[in-house]
């Protein structure tokens, strides 16, 4: 049985698959979050539903929230850069978890990744207040014009 476990964990690890673990809504609702990414304003929750067909059976229903947000920027530090016109959504980036984790594989503790696009960098559609986001800005200076980064988002900028 222990073997058959291991077995299955490396699989999935081996895989990239990635296993949503989602918490409630609220306490006296059955609607759980499985993703809730800021950054690129997605949502996804699942619940059980009674079935159409056969009220007896319960059916898993996701629904998808994403709030496009209409005058986003291409590059958001820039708030002169063009506004956005094309968002790309996939569930694969959604659901990436990239924190390592602990599994025991032969008796022997391995350091696992749980994603497999972990280099890439997420598209963001709005600021991600984990993030620190600066721009350029102009400061005159003893008669010179020099470029110094300005936070966007001080509060992650700062945080120790």
């Amino acid at each position: 049985m222990k073997n058959s476990l291991l077995l299955c964990v490396a699989l999935a690890v081996s895989l990239g698959i990635i296993l949503v673990a989602g918490y409630p809504v609220s306490p006296k609702d059955e609607e759980y979050v499985l993703v809730n990414n800021k950054c690129q304003c997605v949502t996804v929750t699942s619940k059980f539903v009674p079935s159409k067909e056969n009220p007896d059976e319960e059916i898993l229903v996701r629904n998808i929230r994403i709030i496009v947000p209409l005058q986003a920027r291409e590059n958001i530090s820039d708030p002169l850069s063009p506004l956005r016109t094309t968002f790309v959504y996939r569930m694969t980036e959604l659901c990436r978890n990239c924190e390592p984790a602990a599994v025991e594989l032969g008796g022997v503790m391995q350091q696992v990744q749980q994603g497999n696009w972990c280099e890439e960098p997420q598209s963001c559609y709005t600021y991600d207040r984990n993030e620190c986001y600066s721009s350029p800005v102009p400061l005159l200076y003893r008669g010179e014009v020099r470029h110094v980064p300005a936070a966007l988002t001080p509060a992650s900028c700062f945080a120790e």
